[in-house]
């Protein structure tokens, strides 16, 4: 059992990851550590924090698919390909060297935040009726399975590549890709879910609690992003991919300080 205040602790960092991820993404990079941070081993932890994402994600896409503010279609093929490729990046990990990954990042991160911050514009209007429906569909499921793939494989910053590769690669509006991402990072979260399910790491009595409070964090997120938009989005993404770098950095160069 965890103390009643590291519980309490954990609630509010995943209600807090919870409402960034829905708008932003990177939301794991907020709650994984808080599962850490109050004692679980790296195998329980990720469970857990599969458990409780997962959980929000479907009440985030919920809201977004309420209020019409999602391509359904795009998001579904894109949904289906992030599940097959979540499951390829799982079981191919060991396969892949991690650390070179991550020292691609740690160089791509820096210039994607700038452009962010240059292009003003970026992702302020939805231009996604001037690409094809068939080539929409062949882009969707690209970005599904290597999306999928990089959730299996490595995690945190899914949703925030998402919403970058729907708005630069579809020309969608940051609101419409943030529910874009919803939909796929749901189904990649699924299939991660499953072979925890199954392997019994989830610490049901700490992730049922965290779970409810991501609930309430990515639904009141969801919302903000539906009513503010772009203008709201943005900055949002700023701050995930500096806290995305930092991370990164210091699994690369952690260990020499």
């Amino acid at each position: 059992m965890v103390a009643t205040h590291l519980l309490a602790i954990l609630c509010f960092l995943t209600f807090l990851a919870g409402f960034i991820d829905s708008i932003a993404g990177g939301g794991g990079l907020i709650s994984l550590p808080a599962y850490l941070f109050i004692g679980l081993p790296i195998h329980n932890a990720m469970a857990c924090n599969k458990f409780s994402a997962g959980i929000g994600t479907t009440f985030s896409t919920f809201r977004f698919f309420k209020n019409k503010v999602l391509d359904w279609k795009v998001a579904l093929v894109s949904a289906i390909s992030s599940f097959t490729g979540s499951s390829m990046g799982t079981n191919l990990a060991l396969l892949i060297d991690e650390k070179l990954l991550n020292k691609i990042f740690v160089c791509v991160l820096p210039v994607v935040a700038v452009f962010i911050l240059l292009k003003r514009d970026f992702g302020d209007e939805n231009n996604s009726d001037s690409i094809p429906k068939v080539k929409a569909y062949i882009l969707a499921f690209v970005i599904g399975i290597i999306i999928g793939f990089y959730d299996g494989l490595i995690g945190p910053g899914t949703g925030t590549f998402s919403i970058i590769a729907y708005c630069l690669i579809m020309k969608y509006d940051l609101r419409t890709a943030s529910g874009n991402a919803k939909m796929l990072n749901f189904a990649s979260n699924c299939a991660s879910l499953i072979a925890f399910i199954y392997s019994g790491k989830i610490l049901y009595s700490i992730a049922i609690p965290a779970a409810i409070s991501g609930i309430a964090g990515n639904y009141m997120g969801a919302g903000f992003a539906i009513k503010k938009g772009a203008k709201f989005i943005r900055p949002m993404m700023i701050v995930v991919i500096v806290l995305l770098f930092a991370k990164m950095f210091l699994d690369i160069f952690g260990k020499m300080f």
